[in-house]
């Protein structure tokens, strides 16, 4: 079975600014859908695939969608789809929603985006929010790395700055998206030396000089069992995602490189990951 940890739930454009929608355009060279359909999203995907999915709020960035409508989506589908909610601590009211879409909307994680928000994940002001996630043991799956958004500060979006985090809460769940890229290496760094602390692979297999040199760097550390599959949908798919995974892996390396473990990247495709995250 595949788990994807990473997919968006966008229902239409009104979720988003105008501004946002323009400049997503810049996220891959062919235009993206982000009208999210069950449908399409199915065909996309080995059957019996199991799926995270949330929705986003970062006012900074022209984004929002309530987390009713994202619990809406996962309970008509709750064979198949695990409901996350989204916070941007920025805003009035966030520790109410947090509470409502934990005990009344069911919601079993949390989605953050720092540099989409603008706010510093390593800030003290933010631990009633990782407190509450540790006690609760609800997982928290942040963006990390680069975006295609003027107005999001990428100083918010480095790894590193999740590192503090996780030594003030050791029994936090957390999951790095894409790796951090660019920022790989702190990334991996991070991942390496708290237990909890897991990094996903999403968004990167449209990148695959910069998907193989991470790859690469994951062996050097001995990192696999911190690595989860992931897609980033509707930016790409499961099946997407999982040819691009072997085809890096099937790369031959430089001369003097050892290749990329492909048994490794398998184990990655079919990690048995909801155990890891408090979510079996």
């Amino acid at each position: 079975m595949i788990i994807d940890v990473h997919s968006h739930f966008f229902r239409d454009h009104s979720h988003f600014t105008e501004s946002f929608v323009a400049q997503s355009s810049r996220s891959r060279t062919e235009p993206v859908d982000l009208r999210v359909r069950w449908e399409d999203y199915l065909a996309s995907a080995p059957e019996g695939t199991r799926t995270i999915v949330f929705g986003a709020k970062a006012r900074l960035s022209g984004q929002w969608v309530d987390d009713e409508i994202v619990a809406e989506y996962a309970a008509a589908h709750p064979e198949h789809l695990i409901g996350f909610m989204a916070l941007d601590p920025t805003q009035p009211g966030w520790q109410e929603e947090m509470k409502v879409a934990h005990q009344s909307l069911g919601l079993r994680g949390i989605k953050l985006m720092p540099m989409y928000a603008g706010f510093d994940p390593s800030d003290e002001l933010c631990d009633p929010l990782w407190t509450y996630a540790q006690e609760h043991q609800l997982p928290v799956l942040l963006h990390t790395g680069t975006t295609f958004v003027s107005q999001a500060p990428i100083a918010y979006a480095r790894p590193a700055l999740l590192d503090p985090v996780a030594t003030r809460f050791p029994e936090l769940r957390m999951i790095l998206a894409h790796l951090g890229h660019p920022y790989e290496g702190e990334c991996i760094a991070v991942v390496r030396k708290h237990p909890h602390v897991y990094a996903d692979v999403s968004a990167l297999v449209y990148r695959p000089f910069q998907l193989w040199r991470a790859l690469m760097l994951v062996q050097e550390y001995g990192v696999w069992d911190k690595i989860l599959f992931g897609t980033d949908y509707p930016f790409t798919t499961v099946n997407e995602t999982v040819d691009g995974l072997r085809a890096v892996a099937a790369v031959e390396s430089p001369k003097g490189l050892h290749g990329i473990d492909a048994a490794a990247v398998e184990s990655v495709i079919f990690r048995d990951t909801l155990p890891l995250l408090g979510l079996g």
